[in-house]
């Protein structure tokens, strides 16, 4: 008999939240800080450095003072592109807008009431916990791991063990959402855990055995629970 879920792990960027198109915003706060114009294609250009970097460096972000460390070195990639001598950092800061998806908060709300935990499990530094404040989320959850504190990352089945300590369940009582096949759908089977992969825009690898959505209004139903 397969046991009944009691807890939900979720990821964050591409299954709760989401970032607005940076390089417009970027474009703006250089001009309007900096007095910097620069043309879209070469804010999109500096972007693509910047995400680059921080993608590789993400790991380092495990407190407020390597996480203001770490945004300083993601905006000094920037440079190259930009071609400027000028403080990036908050410029970059200010481009970088995170909002939740309209499904989320619904979604987590059905949940918990149910009587399910739910936790943020990321590949994140330390300002998740900011992020899921900042977009409403934070209410909702009943914890958060971000990689960089933890110091391990999806899909090594550590940060999944931990997410279940904090959700106070065992790992064949648990279903973990997320929207990449590797880290998230890989890592939770690995991990023992139920999956569902998220796939917003309606493309998704055949995964055998594994849930796809497009909604998070689907994950509840998923647990059981209409």
């Amino acid at each position: 008999m397969v046991e009944r879920i009691r807890a939900v792990l979720l990821d964050a960027l591409g299954t709760l939240v989401h970032f607005e198109p940076p390089a417009p915003l970027l474009k703006a706060e250089l001009r309007e800080r900096l007095g910097l114009e620069v043309s879209l294609e070469t804010a999109e250009a500096a972007m693509r450095a910047e995400i680059a970097y921080y993608r590789a460096h993400l790991h380092e972000g495990r407190d407020a003072e390597a996480l203001a460390a770490l945004r300083r070195a993601a905006a000094e990639a920037m440079r190259p592109v930009l071609g400027t001598d000028a403080e990036l950092t908050d410029a970059l800061l200010a481009a970088l807008r995170f909002r939740a998806y309209a499904d989320a908060a619904p979604a987590l709300w059905t949940l918990r009431s149910h009587g399910l935990s739910t936790v943020v499990v990321s590949n994140w530094d330390h300002s998740l916990h900011e992020r899921l404040e900042e977009t409403g989320l934070a209410p909702l959850i009943d914890g958060a791991v971000a990689s960089a504190e933890l110091g391990h990352a999806k899909p090594d089945r550590t940060i999944f063990d931990h997410a279940l300590a904090l959700a106070g369940a065992d790992a064949a009582a648990a279903l973990h959402a997320g929207d990449t096949p590797e880290e998230d759908v890989a890592g939770a089977l690995a991990a023992g855990l139920r999956a569902v992969l998220v796939a917003r825009d309606g493309a998704a690898p055949a995964l055998p055995g594994v849930p796809v959505i497009r909604s998070l209004a689907e994950l509840p139903a998923l647990c059981g629970y209409a």
